[in-house]
């Protein structure tokens, strides 16, 4: 007996009804395993290297050259990806803004400036008020420090932001590659008219201390990438070098990428294997621990998140699980 066209439509489309339904969830299944599958590697990376750093601590005869062995792929590691941080912010910035116009690249280079200032300041800002708040390490410090009184002048924070708009502006920038400015209080002795004997006295002066001054590397090549794309068509010969470069800077990230995981392991597991007394030190650094992880977890995951969503509009989680192995290897990698 044959059904009526009618009921067979209405089959037929609760069947297209309820594959369109299974379709998500199968879609959503794949994506979570794809996900772990992409994250698997690292993940096992870092669990291997710690467990190995356990396993190390128990060798009786654990001395300083096994310890630098051990560390020794992550030492190279760190000096392969620092070695490549100022071509890839040359190459990339520079490529991203000469294919703009002028008003686009005014834009985007303002909006960068905005958003590394304001994401710095903030940053400081919940630092400092997470450090006051939970006061990591030796809570005697708090009374000793109350007690001490204005003796030790620290710089102030105007001084730390007349700092950051010096770094913006290097006077130098092949030593802005390897250096940047920072304010220090010093004691000098200054002789007195009415005084046989000099006095000392706090003064503030500048100072070159060692790290990469990237918020001016970035403000001197948002600028060469605007001032480049303003030439048009005298510009291309330029704008074709760095996007040469560009490809093949990203081409030698990939490569380390494949290094990175006997990298991480040797990272973690030298330094776990390293630490001595590793309870005492658990219980030295455990409030300290605490802070940094409520600052990054606020910081990452409330702060970013939120100008995020306050500019785009967008779910901002979906964009931050596609960087979540960056997030990954930088937490790992960052302990030097």
């Amino acid at each position: 007996m044959t059904n009526h066209p009618l009921e067979k439509q209405m089959g037929g489309a609760s069947l297209v009804d309820d594959e369109k339904e299974a379709e998500p969830k199968g879609g959503l299944l794949q994506q979570h395993c794809g996900w772990f599958g992409r994250n698997l590697l690292l993940a096992l990376t870092i669990l291997g290297g710690s467990v190995l750093g356990l396993l190390l601590r128990y060798v009786p005869d654990l001395n300083s050259d096994m310890l630098m062995l051990v560390s020794f792929p992550g030492d190279i590691l760190m000096r392969m990806l620092k070695m490549l941080i100022l071509p890839l912010i040359i190459s990339s910035l520079i490529t991203g803004l000469a294919g703009l116009d002028a008003r686009s690249s005014g834009r985007m280079g303002t909006r960068a400036m905005v958003y590394y200032i304001s994401t710095t300041v903030i940053a400081a800002m919940l630092g400092v008020i997470l450090v006051l708040g939970i006061h990591p390490g030796n809570p005697k410090l708090r009374s000793i420090q109350s007690n001490a009184g204005p003796n030790n002048p620290e710089v102030s924070s105007l001084d730390a932001f007349l700092d950051l708009i010096r770094n913006l502006f290097p006077e130098n920038l092949i030593q802005a590659c390897f250096q940047q400015v920072q304010t220090v209080v010093k004691k000098v002795s200054v002789s007195v008219s009415n005084q046989t004997e000099p006095v000392a006295i706090n003064r503030k002066t500048l100072e070159l201390k060692w790290g990469m001054n990237v918020l001016g590397l970035i403000g001197f090549f948002i600028t060469f990438g605007i001032c480049m794309g303003k030439l048009g068509e005298r510009g291309k010969i330029m704008s074709e070098f760095f996007n040469i470069l560009n490809e093949i800077i990203m081409k030698m990230v990939s490569m380390i990428m494949w290094y990175s995981p006997v990298g991480i392991a040797s990272l973690i597991c030298g330094k776990i294997a390293a630490i001595g007394d590793l309870e005492a030190v658990a219980q030295q650094l455990g409030m300290y621990m605490v802070t940094v992880i409520i600052g990054l977890i606020i910081h990452g995951g409330v702060v970013l998140p939120l100008i995020f969503f306050s500019v785009t509009r967008k779910n901002p989680f979906t964009f931050y699980s596609g960087i979540f192995q960056a997030w990954i290897t930088a937490l790992g990698t960052a302990s030097r």
